[in-house]
């Protein structure tokens, strides 16, 4: 089974940004900690972190993408507006989970939009790093199911 891993604007800041809200670890470092787990669960992953929306979409559109079984994705604030990324995930046609470190319905503007919605098959929210975590184990759950 192989999960694309994507991490969208701000995310290569991990570590930096404000701990209260996502903790300390760096992206790198739960880059790792996934591989770990991933392992474990019989997984391959493949990473791609932008702060550009077309690029994710681009890495979306690649044949190698094609061969994914789904997507664990932190879209950071594309959640809010980005409905060209949409777009590139429905394409793809494979399950996404949707995870964020922090409580989006409590934080950023224009909390009540969410443009995956009606894409995904699940969200994990609030629990720092753990929702990367948790959120993998949810996709690969319901992919085995299907």
């Amino acid at each position: 089974m192989k999960i694309l891993v994507i991490n969208g604007p701000n995310l290569n800041m991990l570590g930096r940004r404000d701990s209260k809200k996502y903790g300390t670890v760096t992206l790198l470092e739960i880059n790792e900690e996934l591989k770990k787990l991933a392992e474990k669960l019989d997984c391959q992953l493949e990473f791609f972190q932008s702060n550009h929306e077309g690029e994710i979409i681009d890495f979306l559109q690649k044949d190698s993408s094609r061969e994914a079984d789904g997507v664990l994705v932190n879209p950071g604030v594309l959640v809010r507006y980005a409905y060209s990324f949409r777009q590139a995930l429905v394409d793809l046609d494979r399950p996404v989970t949707e995870i964020h470190m922090s409580d989006i319905s409590k934080t950023g503007v224009n909390k009540r939009v969410n443009v995956l919605d009606d894409v995904r098959i699940g969200q994990v929210a609030g629990l720092k790093e753990r929702s990367y975590f948790e959120g993998l184990k949810k996709l690969i759950n319901f992919i085995k199911k299907i």
